[in-house]
């Protein structure tokens, strides 16, 4: 038993591995290990280490989890940060066999105080909404605070709106304009304060475009006649702007069916009698993505005769209304015209007794010609 102990306290910190590791294989006999000093570099979001032993791949791990391979063999990029404890572990899948690990950033506090449940989602359009609940076993005088964090431009929004629970604390942020947000991956970060204890953070992260909840649609335009109807309906968002509808049509007395489709219209010939409503969702995340609420329902009675809408028949009345108009303008304007510029009389034929046109032209028998015609015979059938 003593020299188990003993083997023990002799095994080198590198080879011990956290209890969710799996046990990688260590040469716990060579005192010059060919890694070391294994460490993160948080400004430059590095794992890196020192390398000294005759290596030629590393593989990263987080919290057991194969990552990335290691570039360089000195270093692995951590792109995502956690503010959570974290495991990171290295091991030589080719050479002398060696693995290590370090936590980061180290455990403070008791995690049981931070925030829990945290969730967010789009909602509104304009709206951001994240909501926690206060941790299990945190100080009374505990406070939560909420930012965003853009995770490729690093850029940050702290909360613009809270609301407290009846003790004070904050457990809901709202952010009011969405539109200045980025729909790239984003980090949701709640830290705590007390003065009791260090309060852990909770995070979570997620596009804002994945957790956007849409809106029912909005029908903008709808008619019918015994032969044809239609209705045209709009989605509003900031992040997403190719959905997918699905229609509920019931005909009279019969059963409702459902449709989906992907145009924002809806064209019926030979309608009848039927009502519809309608849903969206966003077509890129259809797979797991719900569908929104449901439109108002919109009832159709497309007898004849029926009434066009108000819209298409302000339209028609409008364009009789140019139309009479520019009659009107047109008539006036020929008669101005005709006042301006009264028509030149024109001289009459004392051969015929008609008016001459513009085809006919005086005979001048002393200008020369091109072409001489000959003439035969000159008749005289009198003189004025």
């Amino acid at each position: 038993m003593a020299f188990i102990w003993l083997a023990v306290f002799l095994v080198p910190v590198s080879g011990l591995l956290p209890p969710d590791h799996d046990p990688y294989p260590i040469d716990i006999s060579d005192p010059d290990p060919p890694i070391k000093n294994l460490r993160m570099e948080p400004e430059r979001k590095r794992l890196t280490w020192d390398l000294h032993g005759n290596v030629s791949e590393i593989m990263c791990f987080i919290n057991s989890k194969a990552f990335t391979k290691a570039q360089k063999r000195t270093y692995c990029s951590i792109p995502d940060l956690s503010c959570q404890a974290t495991n990171y572990s290295i091991k030589v899948t080719k050479g002398q066999p060696f693995c290590t690990w370090i936590q980061y950033p180290s455990q403070e506090g008791n995690p049981r105080a931070a925030a829990e449940n945290l969730t967010c989602w789009v909602h509104d359009v304009d709206f951001l909404t994240c909501s926690w609940a206060v941790g299990r076993e945190a100080p009374r005088d505990v406070q939560y605070s909420l930012y965003l964090e853009n995770l490729d431009s690093y850029e940050k929004w702290p909360c613009s709106q809270y609301r407290a629970d009846e003790q004070g604390t904050n457990v809901q942020c709202r952010f009011h304009n969405i539109s200045v947000l980025s729909k790239d991956q984003t980090r949701f970060l709640v830290n705590g304060t007390s003065s009791v204890s260090k309060i852990p953070c909770s995070e979570t992260s997620d596009r804002l475009d994945k957790i956007e909840v849409l809106d029912a649609p909005n029908i903008t335009s709808k008619w019918c006649n015994q032969s044809y109807s239609f209705m045209r309906w709009q989605v509003r968002s900031h992040l997403n702007d190719d959905f997918k509808y699905e229609l509920q049509i019931q005909k009279g007395t019969e059963l409702p069916y459902k449709e989906e489709i992907y145009k924002a219209f809806l064209e019926m010939n030979n309608p009848g009698t039927y009502t519809v409503q309608v849903r969206a969702r966003d077509a890129t995340f259809s797979h797991y993505k719900p569908w929104g609420p449901w439109s108002v329902p919109q009832h159709f009675v497309c007898e004849e005769g029926a009434r066009l809408p108000v819209w298409l028949t302000s339209l028609l009345i409008a364009l009789g209304t140019l139309l009479a108009v520019g009659l009107v303008l047109r008539f006036c304007r020929f008669s101005v015209m005709q006042k301006l510029f009264p028509p030149i009389p024109h001289m009459k034929d004392h051969i015929n007794g008609k008016l001459q046109n513009g085809r006919t032209m005086t005979w001048d028998p002393d200008q020369d010609s091109q072409e001489e015609c000959p003439v035969s015979e000159v008749q005289v059938l009198g003189e004025t």
